[in-house]
């Protein structure tokens, strides 16, 4: 009877190895907008590397078309070809294959802006980089590449049937970095550095108005201003009433309310628009399974089930701020250092004022005029000559006259005296 079980279990434990290794060797249809049967060279070669890409033989497609782009270049698939190139990379991933299909998509969004492909290749360009994403407390450089990305594709294409997905997909991605601007937050809080905590919590809640716990922050937000004194009162209360106002389910609305009395405020009324808003939200959250939490340690990318599925997401990007408590220089409350271009409104200043240029010009002669006069008398007197031991000592501004300077006499040789 064991020997039995045994061997059923065997059995099934079979069946499932070939269940998987034929979901596994199974093609990966190709979507083909070109579906006429016509016997064309070019049709022909793009046909065998749409195979090829389903079959995952992804070098000898994209082989198969360069060679229709460098032989038919009047093509009618010319533009699929260069679409289907990028796939082939895309379909293939890993660092390099990701990294070559967004170069291949942006040279097609560049080539053919006003196909409806282009709206694809850009969302593709944002899936590059949303697979690519880290956990909420590492690094963030992929979330916010593909931020940038998914806010282009509606920017660029705002009437694209991709569209809602990339406005879903922002919704997550911000979702992720609003997560590790929390933590950095809560870490400050605990360690009660007011300033830092309060800095981190106000670009939170003002960025990411979206987030699921933007209650919790502002409730945080609240709490630091107040704890770093009178003086920041007006910040806290402005805190507490937006949490009331704009997030009246949260668990901490009630909480807010009795802060804003006991600091002599009057609590606003909530916002109907954020009531409706809050309810569809709790209806159509994802529910975490019971696989969620080993799930979530052994996968690589953020934990956005809690993502906002309704809303416009921040269409501009998250710009870093200076803590409130940090005094700002005098010369900065006068302008600002942003460097601005306008129009000129009128273009008769040039005509009237006279040239720079010219200015400078006339003045650049004249200032090598005067240079080389005074260093003119300086050049025209003779230095000095060194002053021999042969010769007489002449007074100082006379000159010698050769034919009154007597030379020296020589010294005549001594007689032998006679024996």
């Amino acid at each position: 009877m064991r020997s039995f079980s045994l061997l059923r279990l065997s059995g099934v434990l079979c069946l499932m190895l070939l269940l998987v290794c034929s979901a596994g060797c199974r093609r990966k249809k190709y979507e083909n907008p070109i579906t006429k049967d016509t016997q064309q060279p070019d049709k022909v070669l793009y046909d065998k590397a749409v195979r090829d890409i389903e079959r995952g033989r992804y070098e000898v497609a994209r082989l198969t078309l360069q060679t229709l782009i460098n032989t038919y270049d009047t093509s009618e698939y010319l533009a699929k070809a260069k679409l289907a190139i990028a796939d082939s990379w895309f379909r293939e991933g890993g660092t390099n294959g990701l990294a070559q299909a967004e170069a291949e998509y942006k040279d097609f969004i560049l080539f053919y802006p006003t196909m409806e492909e282009a709206a694809e290749s850009q969302e593709k360009v944002c899936m590059i980089h949303y697979k690519q994403m880290e956990k909420a407390d590492r690094d963030n450089m992929h979330a916010l590449r593909a931020e940038d990305e998914c806010r282009q594709l509606l920017v660029q294409f705002p009437n694209s049937k991709f569209a809602p997905r990339a406005s879903q997909l922002l919704r997550n991605i911000q979702e992720a970095l609003a997560e590790g601007e929390m933590r950095v937050g809560d870490f400050y809080f605990k360690k009660q550095s007011w300033a830092s905590s309060s800095n981190r919590m106000q670009t939170l809640t003002d960025q990411y108005p979206l987030f699921s716990r933007a209650d919790e922050a502002l409730f945080k937000l609240g709490d630091a201003y107040t704890k770093m004194g009178p003086r920041f009162k007006d910040r806290s209360g402005r805190a507490y009433a937006k949490l009331v106002r704009e997030y009246p389910l949260s668990a901490y609305a009630d909480d807010a309310k009795k802060r804003l009395r006991e600091m002599e405020m009057v609590a606003p009324e909530p916002d109907p628009a954020a009531v409706a808003r809050m309810k569809y939200e709790a209806e159509n959250r994802t529910k975490a399974g019971i696989l969620a939490p080993v799930g979530n340690i052994l996968k690589r990318g953020p934990d956005v089930k809690n993502a906002a599925k309704s809303g416009s997401p921040a269409m501009t990007a998250a710009r870093p701020t200076i803590p409130v408590n940090v005094p700002v220089p005098a010369a900065a409350t006068a302008g600002t250092t942003d460097v601005t271009v306008s129009t000129v409104g009128d273009s008769t200043t040039l005509d009237k004022t006279p040239d720079a240029r010219l200015n400078q010009q006339q003045q650049q002669p004249e200032a090598a005029a005067a240079g080389q006069a005074a260093a003119a008398p300086a050049a025209q007197t003779p230095a000095a000559p060194a002053a021999d031991a042969n010769e007489p000592i002449v007074s100082k501004g006379t000159m010698p006259n050769p034919k009154k300077v007597k030379k020296p006499k020589e010294p005549k040789p001594a007689k032998k005296k006679k024996n």
